[in-house]
């Protein structure tokens, strides 16, 4: 769940307990400070699935039921409740009053503008499929396009740019941020990966296409300046199955992605 549905959550619930894990000994299937937020009809977050999530949701809907304001839990990740992760975690529940509420959602927040941007460069049907997996990424995803007809066949929940200027964004993005390009014009394909690539701090850059592409654009980057070609990904997805299906496409392309975001978040949080 992205950082805008919790803060969503947090506004239209009435009654809400915070369920935090505080302590972890061995393996689990979430860290220390991981949360979920639980209802009397819905949740937020997670603290990892499974048998103990299920467990921690009971509890807190026990504890809204008995107007109680908190409760501890102290869960072995064995056999004895179907989970095999070994560890043992100890779990803090929390009725949440206007003041926690108030920082929960200012914490979302602070989450959702720091969610790494994903630009696809093409809204055409492989663009659109990797919007379909992104939306539910924890990214900030804008599918952009020249042609109205095709952006508006997206029916996906992130950002769309209808612009004649596609390199403008890409220019104008933050730091970190990855491009995948996909248009429908091999020449706009490689404008739009040299800037992309001459930015020097772009997390990923991928372009559809095959060796032969790779190779096209190679030579042409030979008459750019301030752009390395060998930061350039293409073919994208070159790790899947081999299947040209937009769908299954996106899949290998979406993964691709997330592992280097999430390489790149836990060098930062290492550095930090």
């Amino acid at each position: 769940m992205k950082p805008i549905d919790i803060i969503g959550f947090l506004h239209n619930a009435r009654s809400v307990v915070q369920v935090e894990i505080t302590q972890v000994k061995g393996s689990s299937p979430r860290d220390v400070g991981a949360l979920m937020f639980v209802s009397n009809d819905g949740i937020a977050g997670t603290i990892g699935g499974g048998q103990l999530e299920y467990m921690a949701l009971d509890e807190a809907r026990k504890l809204l039921k008995n107007n109680a304001t908190s409760a501890r839990m102290d869960v072995p990740l064995g056999p004895e409740i179907g989970q095999c992760c070994g560890g043992r975690v100890e779990i803090a529940l929390t009725l949440m009053g206007a003041h926690a509420r108030a920082a929960a959602v200012t914490r979302a927040e602070a989450d959702a503008t720091a969610l790494p941007h994903v630009y696809v460069l093409g809204a055409g049907h492989v663009g659109r499929a990797l919007a379909d997996q992104f939306q539910y990424m924890p990214v900030a995803c804008a599918l952009v396009d020249s042609r109205e007809e095709e952006l508006s066949m997206s029916g996906a929940d992130v950002a769309k740019h209808l612009t004649p200027l596609p390199e403008s964004l890409v220019r104008d993005a933050p730091k970190g941020s990855a491009f995948i390009v996909l248009t429908h014009d091999h020449a706009l394909d490689f404008m739009l990966a040299t800037e992309a690539l001459a930015r020097g701090d772009a997390a990923y850059v991928g372009m559809i296409g095959s060796a032969t592409k790779r190779a096209k654009f190679t030579q042409f980057a030979k008459t750019q300046s301030g752009m390395t070609p060998a930061d350039l990904v293409c073919p994208i997805g070159a790790q899947g199955s081999g299947d040209k299906r937009p769908e299954v496409i996106a899949v290998a392309v979406v993964a691709e992605v997330m592992a280097v975001l999430t390489r790149a978040a836990t060098e930062t949080a290492l550095i930090v």
